[in-house]
């Protein structure tokens, strides 16, 4: 019965820890579509370029606030790195894949090589500038240019995706470290929450 109630807990744990995420999940891909959406409007209008780089860097604080909430409403403020990070890199991942889909809708429907397009022009302006040691720079960039052409709409959104992944498991860990929270025992020999973390 014991061993019953342990597997039970388990199970519930997770599903709990799976259904949050996908919870918060869906808000952090929400908000990084509407960051994604200032990336093609951003390369004709500066000001949108800037908060698409402004968003960017607000993905993080937006990941350990949404770790903080899980931790402090649905674990009682008490979580550990283990929990912390499996729910930070669910959460990251669902958003990766809802971003996934609105990748694919914009480069299969929308896009009709506009961003390569602006790429192209970009590398041309460089080119004309005859800045020095810059040769070398810019076949580069022509090389890459004609692999993203070469490209598809599902390869370019599995390519997205995959990088997305990647940078949501790198995320995950220092997120975790810096929500986890644990129990300390008291002078009178109960427990409290450690809340030098909050």
């Amino acid at each position: 019965l014991y061993l019953c109630t342990v597997e039970y807990n388990m199970e519930d744990e997770r599903n709990n820890i799976q259904r949050m995420a996908m919870n918060f999940g869906t808000c952090m891909g929400v908000f990084w579509i509407l960051k994604f959406i200032m990336f093609p409007l951003g390369m004709t209008t500066p000001f949108l370029s800037l908060t698409f780089i402004i968003l960017t860097m607000a993905v993080p604080f937006l990941g350990i606030h949404y770790a903080r909430t899980y931790r402090n409403r649905y674990c009682d403020g008490v979580i550990s790195v283990g929990r912390a990070f499996t729910f930070t890199w669910m959460m990251y991942l669902f958003a990766s894949l809802l971003t996934a889909l609105a990748h694919y809708i914009y480069f299969s429907y929308i896009d009709d090589g506009f961003i390569l397009k602006h790429c192209e022009e970009q590398i041309v302006t460089i080119e004309q500038a005859n800045l020095p040691n810059m040769e070398e720079t810019v076949k580069m960039l022509k090389e890459s240019l004609a692999n993203a052409k070469a490209l598809n709409a599902i390869d370019i959104t599995m390519q997205l995706l995959s990088q997305n992944a990647f940078i949501a498991l790198l995320m995950a860990f220092p997120t975790a470290l810096f929500v986890a929270k644990r129990t300390t025992p008291t002078n009178n020999g109960k427990k409290e929450n450690d809340y030098t973390q909050q």
